[in-house]
């Protein structure tokens, strides 16, 4: 039986925070991703909304053993949705490809008290740097929309549970990138 793979376009582009098999980059047409806060969940985080003629990059790896169980899992907040249509990957065959999104009905504006957490964001742009270069960080950037969000300074004690130890160059990209495009940071209390 063929294994199913996930793409991933956040949190799960960084290796270092799953160890699914087979991760390779991908394509995700008619997407974009966007920062939003739900009911189901105290921060704001990444989701994917449909986008008629954008793209987005991303991984996919993998669901081990065909079980989307421990996937599901992690993943709680979203619906799993189909999209092996919409992914252009190097794989020679065509597998069941499947992205997580959050319904549009659930979605709600970030606010101070639902920020998006700088270590969350610092995670998913050490993937995108490690899988596609500085350009990819830069197209991360460019094809992700809310960032008028408030983002906590949460890195002297992060509280996103997969966090990862940035360099100093990992660390000052993220930084200059936020200053450029004038996100608003909260500093951790």
């Amino acid at each position: 039986m063929e294994h199913p793979y996930f793409f991933g376009y956040g949190s799960l582009v960084n290796a270092a925070t799953h160890d699914f098999s087979d991760p390779q980059p991908a394509h995700l047409s008619g997407w974009r991703r966007a920062w939003r806060h739900t009911d189901l969940r105290p921060v704001a985080f990444l989701t994917a909304v449909p986008a008629p003629g954008h793209e987005i990059a991303g991984m996919i790896a993998q669901v081990p053993h065909a079980d989307w169980q421990a996937l599901d899992q992690r993943e709680w907040a979203y619906d799993r949705i189909p999209a092996t249509q919409a992914i252009s990957h190097a794989l020679p065959d065509s597998p069941e490809i499947s992205v997580y999104a959050v319904p549009e009905e659930r979605h709600k504006g970030s606010t101070t008290e639902h920020p998006v957490l700088l270590s969350y964001l610092d995670v998913v742009i050490q993937g995108y740097l490690r899988h596609f270069g500085e350009d990819g960080v830069q197209h991360f950037f460019d094809t992700t929309d809310g960032w008028d969000a408030p983002f906590l300074d949460d890195r002297t004690a992060p509280r996103y549970p997969r966090h990862q130890r940035l360099n100093p160059d990992e660390t000052a990209m993220v930084d200059d990138h936020l200053a450029r495009i004038g996100v608003h940071l909260i500093i951790q209390a």
